[in-house]
């Protein structure tokens, strides 16, 4: 279902001894804090679907206050509540500063590592070499979701990565997810110890998924794509592409509620290079901050994608990580919790400095 009427933060900064009580007069003048986070919004960008296409006007804060929204009003006021309410802790992980996911490709045929950490005892040696280098959240895969790559039976998943859980569960206790979108490697993972489930279909590809994740009481990333991997970037088609993945994400969260997945463990990822061309891509990580209104934490994965070798030309996936640094920087900058990267070393110095120059303090800004 389309909603009429979107909400984009803007004038984000951190603010220096917080934004005030969001009750009290001072939030106009001061900032709404965004997500409860350590960044606050001085504006916003109110965006309309309309025949002729998405309406857009930047407004202060007052104008939010006093503008009367007519049919609006209530989805404006919902909104404005979801981008400014704390979000819950990540599996026991607080969100009040970002959060660095590490990749770890347990596969033959990933586009930018694949054959490098197909071993379990490489893959387990990577995984703990990422949480050494600042990874809060260590995501092990075994199927790649590559544009154009094939589908992985059940049994060659679990056969990679479930050895790999078991292995990282026994010598880390930072956070371990699966990159799956099969109920059966979901269940299996998390009884090998996983603490979370990231499915890059949000939960559509399997028809057991919604259940599994249900039973299973984990938190649940939901990643927007448009199709199979297979032919997902043949011919992508959107009306405004960042709104039409909002309302996917938005369904796909209802959907969860729905099936007993309480909102607050879930966490929606725009899903960069899934069924989406260059300008698609650059449109969404433009928009990140609008993606707040979900009501849950927002995750970008952008790390050494097509869309980087694009805009630079730069054609070796391994050669994109300065890219892949700019654009974690610009998502945490829109108040994204979590960034999910291969170069962790890279991305926690880069955050280290961009937190501390936010700040303008040495200890950063949560």
């Amino acid at each position: 279902m389309q909603r009429s009427i979107y909400i984009r933060p803007l004038g984000i900064y951190a603010a220096r001894g917080g934004a005030g009580p969001a009750e009290e007069p001072q939030e106009i003048w001061g900032g709404l804090p965004l997500a409860g986070g350590p960044l606050v919004f001085s504006a916003l960008e109110v965006l309309e679907r309309a025949p002729s296409g998405t309406l857009r006007r930047s407004i202060g804060l007052g104008d939010l206050f006093e503008r009367d929204w007519g049919r609006n009003t209530l989805a404006a006021s919902d909104l404005v509540e979801a981008i400014r309410t704390p979000r819950a802790r990540l599996a026991g992980l607080s969100l009040d500063r970002p959060r660095i996911m590490g990749i770890v490709n347990v596969t033959p045929d990933s586009f930018s590592d694949g054959g490098l950490f197909d071993r379990v005892e490489v893959a387990v040696a990577h995984g703990l070499n990422l949480a050494e280098e600042g990874a809060d959240i260590l995501d092990i895969g075994g199927e790649s979701t590559r544009p154009g790559s094939d589908t992985v039976p059940v049994e060659d998943e679990l056969r990679r990565v479930i050895p790999v859980i078991e292995g990282l569960r026994a010598k880390t206790d930072k956070l371990i997810s699966i990159d799956t979108r099969k109920a059966e490697v979901m269940r299996r993972a998390a009884e090998a110890g996983a603490d979370i489930l990231n499915d890059v279909s949000a939960l559509t590809h399997d028809p057991r998924s919604l259940e599994v994740a249900a039973e299973s009481g984990l938190p649940v990333m939901l990643m927007h794509a448009q199709g199979d991997p297979k032919t997902m970037n043949d011919n992508p088609q959107y009306s405004d592409v960042v709104l039409d993945v909002f309302d996917f994400l938005e369904s796909r969260i209802r959907a969860c509620v729905d099936a007993g997945i309480p909102k607050a463990r879930l966490i929606a990822d725009p899903g960069i290079g899934f069924g989406k061309h260059l300008h698609h891509n650059v449109a969404v990580l433009n928009a990140m901050s609008l993606y707040h209104g979900l009501g849950v934490p927002v995750l970008l994965g952008a790390s050494r994608k097509k869309l980087i070798g694009q805009l630079c030309n730069v054609e070796d996936p391994r050669a994109r990580v300065p890219g892949s640094i700019a654009a974690a920087l610009h998502a945490i900058s829109q108040g994204v919790q979590i960034v999910r990267v291969h170069d962790v070393a890279e991305t926690r110095q880069a955050v280290a400095v961009w937190e501390a120059a936010q700040a303008g303090s040495e200890t950063g800004i949560a």
